[in-house]
């Protein structure tokens, strides 16, 4: 009897074991069961996917922003590491694609928005579900929450290409900036500045400085999308930096729309290195617009560099794409534009409300009618939000004076009138292309030649006028050869990496200095050389005032300073300082003179005087073709040139 007694125990021990495993193999059978299938259907997708060559097709290769590199195979512009779920998705569109496909299996989070996959990139997942057919037995749709409240706080309607335009005094919006509006239901107008932007931008420390234009140039800093309130962007550009605002809405289909969405959602897990010329804004742009329909190859056009003007005429060469164009005036137009309304008095009235508001309850100012009290008050108020924009100061004299201002307009009880303004600025894609190529023949010391030019942008003081900053010149990369007909021989006559320029007429209101910055070479004659070589650094600061005896002028006075390079030299440099005058005038609508003049002293190095004296004029023929004639004198040296000029 013991044996059984001891067994008994024994088996009785045993059975909630056995349970147990028999529990586990039953739960654990579905489970690898599961997975057998998902790995089968996994398989079967990438199977599906390279026979159909999907790794190559365009949409592919626009959504992980791939582009061919100089030994033909294809690099994506993309740099955060986390954007690509294969180790070397990068440079494999295929290894990416397989990768990618696996995680939509996975409920791992993913990318810098640390999302599963099929939610950090939706825009890829939409893509592939459509071309393989996803079935959802087999792969589960997981529902993005995250993506799905953004996309309803939009509440989209439509988008906006917004351009505002240039500014000199910022490197990095000299050529203008672009970025996406996302216009909301039911939006007007006038309320559309309450909806959202997408925007391309490189992230900045606080004391960049003079570093960010070497910086920006070699893809040193991080660029980054982000989602920004319109009416920031607004106060930004039209307020604090008094550029004017142009809105083309874009005429794109319900689903082109969410396509753009979906890849800016999925543009929260990129980085690109930011570069001044080619990776910038307007580039990164017209790549997001590319995903709306790669048939548009937007960003294809612009292999090199991406200057905004040039890439807002590629988007108008879409047939039908750009819709209606709404012009958003600065400030600063806004108040110049209404003081041409203003008699002399009424001039003299609104600088003296500036500067005393008290002023606007006299007697003598009552006797203003009060629909010119009511347009100098409206004006006064510009001109001081003008001045007071972008202090942070809280006893800022500018935003006080107009406090006083609107408190005294509020006592008038009437409406402003509805007023439209011309802009200064015409639409930057009506505007003459970027580069400039010129053919041309001349005299130089009664030495005949012929020349031909080049230009890799942007426009200069004589170029046509329509579509850029008045008064304003940026030249970069402007090359000259040229062929003497005495010497049989063809020469570099002038190279400039960088000239540019800024007249900006003061008056009673605005004071704002003018400036010049070249860096470049020409050819000198300088005693026994005829032509020699000569590297030049100027610059220089000055002041500018308007008239309009002929048409319109701008008269000019700078300060000048240069520095010099030459073998010609007997100790091979000279620096000196000196001044020029001139004057820029348009004649009629297509005629435009420019005359300058200038002395320079050197004295450190080889110690001489320059005496210079020029003129210019261009006739144009079209917006794209010019005529120009040429005359300068420096030291002795006297050339005439005559060109056809085309622009492109």
């Amino acid at each position: 009897m013991a044996g059984p007694l001891l067994f008994l125990p024994l088996r009785c021990s045993l059975l909630p074991f056995l349970t147990t495993v028999l529990i586990i193999l039953c739960l654990a059978g579905p489970v690898w069961a599961t997975e057998d299938v998902s790995r089968a259907y996994l398989d079967e997708l990438v199977t599906r996917a390279n026979g159909l060559r999907l790794a190559e097709a365009r949409e592919w290769q626009v959504l992980l922003h791939y582009r061919r590199n100089l030994w033909g195979r294809v690099t994506s512009e993309q740099d955060a590491p986390g954007f690509f779920l294969a180790p070397d998705g990068k440079v494999n569109p295929q290894a990416e694609l397989a990768a990618t496909l696996t995680q939509f299996f996975s409920d791992e989070l993913v990318g810098r928005s640390k999302q599963p996959a099929q939610c950090a990139f939706v825009a890829r997942y939409s893509y592939l579900k459509e071309r393989l057919a996803f079935d959802p037995e087999r792969l589960r749709p997981l529902v993005c929450e995250r993506f799905n409240n953004w996309l309803v706080d939009f509440d989209v309607d439509g988008i906006s290409l917004i351009f505002p335009t240039g500014f000199m005094n910022n490197p990095s919006s000299m050529f203008g900036h672009t970025f996406l509006r996302i216009d909301q239901k039911g939006q007007t107008p006038h309320t559309r500045i309450l909806a959202s932007t997408i925007n391309f931008a490189a992230e900045l420390p606080p004391d960049a400085g003079v570093e960010y234009p070497i910086k920006g140039i070699f893809g040193m800093y991080p660029g980054y999308f982000s989602t920004i309130p319109y009416y920031l962007k607004v106060q930004e550009y039209r307020d604090i930096e008094n550029r004017d605002i142009w809105e083309y809405r874009l005429n794109l289909t319900p689903e082109q729309v969410r396509r753009v969405l979906m890849h800016a959602w999925e543009m929260g897990n990129a980085t690109f290195d930011y570069y001044f010329f080619d990776e910038n804004c307007s580039y990164h742009i017209l790549a997001l617009l590319d995903a709306a329909d790669p048939a548009f190859r937007l960003a294809d056009q612009f292999p090199y560099y991406t200057i905004p003007a040039d890439s807002m005429r590629a988007v108008l060469e879409q047939q039908g794409l750009v819709g209606a164009v709404v012009y958003r005036p600065s400030r600063l137009t806004l108040v110049k534009r209404k003081r041409e309304l203003f008699t002399p008095e009424e001039d003299r009235w609104l600088r003296r409300l500036i500067e005393t508001p008290a002023e606007a309850r006299s007697e003598a100012f009552s006797a203003v009618p009060q629909a010119r009290r009511v347009l100098i008050l409206d004006t006064a108020s510009d001109y001081l939000l003008l001045r007071s924009e972008g202090s942070g100061a809280k006893d800022n004299p500018w935003r006080d004076r107009n406090k006083s201002i609107l408190s005294i307009r509020a006592e008038l009880k009437v409406p402003s009138e509805e007023m439209v303004f011309k802009p200064f600025v015409e639409r930057p894609d009506v505007g003459h292309g970027t580069r400039r190529a010129s053919v041309g023949a001349g005299w130089r010391n009664s030495r005949a030649f012929e020349e031909v030019t080049f230009r890799g942008a942007y426009h200069d003081l004589l170029d046509p006028e329509p579509g850029y900053t008045p008064d304003a010149q940026i030249e970069i990369v402007n090359l000259a050869l040229r062929h003497y007909h005495h010497a049989s021989q063809a020469r570099v006559e002038r190279f400039s990496l960088l000239n540019m320029v800024s007249l900006s007429p003061m008056d009673s209101l605005f004071h704002a200095p003018s400036w010049k910055l070249g860096v470049g070479m020409n050819t000198i004659r300088h005693r026994g050389c005829e032509l020699c070589a000569n590297g030049n650094v100027t610059g220089g600061i000055g002041t500018a005032v308007e008239s309009h005896w002929l048409g319109r002028e701008v008269w000019f006075a700078f300060a000048d300073v240069e520095g010099n390079y030459s073998r010609a030299y007997e100790e091979r440099h000279r620096i000196g300082g000196g001044g020029s005058i001139g004057m820029l005038a348009d004649l009629t609508e297509r005629w435009k003179l420019m005359l300058t003049g200038g002395y320079l002293r050197y004295a450190l190095g080889e110690k001489s005087d320059d005496f210079r004296w020029a003129a210019g004029s261009r006739y144009t023929l079209s917006r794209n073709w010019a005529l120009r004639l040429e005359y300068n004198h420096r030291a002795h040296d006297n050339d005439t040139l005559f060109s056809v000029q085309a622009f492109f």
